[in-house]
């Protein structure tokens, strides 16, 4: 009877080391599924606010971080949407703007997945993100905006880069004010 229970025992033990085993390997196939899309998280930030959740994106998503600069920084003057000879506001108003920014990458091709991140202007995308859309080429690359706002929403603004660049493979866009770390860790895990 010893023996039995001895033997029934040995082959609990190997039968439980080979699912440890095997739930191990799959544990490794998928992260190395999930590490071979090497990720961007590129963004342009006027304040600071979409820079504070860019960071926080790119640490959760596991991404590289590259901020789009225009070659000349925006002021406070710049900025007054009330001035209708503002730098934005003159800007926004010309569809063909196209502000210069500082920094291009080098090894934009190295990426699979770019996160392409900015502040709501005038219900949509700032046009420096044209800019540095029109700098690269997105063929074969995820991309997926993401965006910052006092009060509009993100639909306008995903609407609009669909439109100017039919031949990206857009996924859904979302606001991400005041975004915690799980809600970022579940969208991220749902563009995956």
């Amino acid at each position: 009877m010893k023996k039995l229970v001895m033997m029934l025992m040995a082959l609990l033990v190997v039968c439980l080391s080979a699912c440890s085993q095997s739930n191990s390997s799959k544990k490794e196939n998928n992260k190395e599924n999930s590490e071979m899309k090497k990720t961007l998280v590129a963004y342009f930030s006027a304040s600071g606010t979409t820079k504070a959740v860019a960071q926080q994106l790119a640490e959760v998503a596991g991404a590289d971080l590259h901020e789009i600069k225009p070659e000349q920084p925006y002021t406070d003057a710049d900025l007054d949407w009330n001035d209708k000879q503002s730098r934005s506001t003159i800007e926004m108003n010309d569809k063909n703007s196209r502000p210069a920014i500082t920094a291009k990458l080098q090894n934009m091709n190295d990426y699979e997945v770019v996160y392409v991140g900015f502040p709501i202007w005038w219900y949509t995308c700032p046009t420096i993100i044209n800019t540095f859309m029109e700098a690269y080429d997105f063929s074969g690359k995820t991309v997926i905006p993401f965006a910052t706002s006092g009060g509009s929403s993100i639909k306008k603004a995903c609407a609009d880069l669909k439109a100017s660049y039919p031949n990206v493979d857009w996924k859904e866009g979302k606001l991400l004010n005041h975004a915690s770390k799980d809600e970022l860790q579940e969208w991220v895990e749902s563009n995956r």
